[in-house]
């Protein structure tokens, strides 16, 4: 069977006729990927209508698909967007910012620090700071090179769903037992798996990676598909106003949750409905969650 690439084949119609890829929201809808601005979406869904927001903004870096604003421009925006986003989001609902550094003459800018504000005046409570960390990326000559970009959790309220036992990850010591005590002889661990913690080893998007596509800060699927598994039960509803190239629909809908987003770049607006279809068909390739870091059998030795 020939796999088709995402990032080809795009039809000539961005949204031709199609009954599972909706370009309004509706309730009832299973996707929605609108193409355009994300505060007009926004702007259409109801007032705590969505389970799970998970987003990369864009990181205001002069990237291909960016636009540099002036910082306080930048915040400014972003706070319209996190407020509209707050309002849409129940009351047993987590929104995930996934953000990065800001780098400019060679100072280093925390986004998620410079962001933080916004979300605590809103009232939302954070439970994680996530740490994801990869192995490729930029490399530095005048400072240590970046391996990692965060994800700030928060929640509306006290009352909010999470299920750690759909993303536990094995345990170190599976046999280990309580040699002492009323418990002695049963395991001292879970069974079903350990916490992940709050640093997470997922690789990212790059040129050999089976999710690669003309997007250059791609989204890998495993990253949210763990927020969606954890955070959300079956059709519920996920947002992304920042939907790139699908990854956060790909994760949500083969996981049965529904899935609403915005893109505003026509290209990757075109990829994201490809792969959106690739998943409904079963035909997208994906790095599965579970799937081990490569480690080299041997070590190279230089004489």
């Amino acid at each position: 069977m020939k796999t088709i690439n995402p990032s080809t084949h795009i039809s000539n119609t961005l949204f031709d006729t199609d009954e599972v890829i909706h370009r309004t929201f509706k309730p009832g809808h299973r996707c929605t990927l609108f193409y355009g601005d994300c505060i007009k979406l926004l702007k259409t869904l109801p007032a705590g209508s969505v389970d799970l927001i998970v987003t990369s903004p864009p990181y205001n870096m002069s990237k291909e698909y960016e636009k540099t604003l002036d910082r306080n421009d930048y915040y400014l925006t972003q706070k319209k967007i996190i407020t509209e986003c707050t309002r849409v989001l129940k009351h047993t609902g987590s929104i995930c910012w996934q953000v990065g550094n800001y780098v400019k003459k060679g100072e280093i800018i925390p986004i998620d620090i410079m962001l933080y504000p916004i979300f605590n005046a809103l009232k939302l409570q954070m439970r994680n700071r996530i740490v994801w960390h990869f192995g490729h990326g930029l490399h530095a000559s005048k400072r240590f090179s970046g391996r990692y970009e965060t994800i700030m959790w928060f929640t509306k309220s006290n009352d909010y769903y999470f299920n750690l036992d759909p993303v536990r990850i094995p345990q170190k010591y599976p046999h280990k037992k309580h040699f002492k005590g009323t418990k002695k002889g049963q395991f001292s661990c879970n069974p079903k798996g350990k916490n992940p913690s709050d640093v997470w080893d997922i690789p990212n998007v790059k040129s050999n990676h089976v999710e690669k596509t003309d997007h250059p800060c791609q989204f890998p699927v495993a990253l949210v598909e763990r927020l969606v598994l954890a955070m959300t039960q079956d059709n519920d509803l996920v947002l992304d106003p920042f939907m790139g190239t699908g990854s956060t629909a790909i994760a949500s809908l083969k996981n049965n949750r529904r899935s609403v987003g915005a893109e505003i770049n026509k290209n990757y607006c075109a990829i994201a409905k490809k792969r959106i279809h690739m998943t409904f068909n079963k035909s997208i390739r994906i790095r599965k969650l579970e799937q081990p870091i490569y480690q080299p059998t041997f070590l190279s030795v230089t004489p």
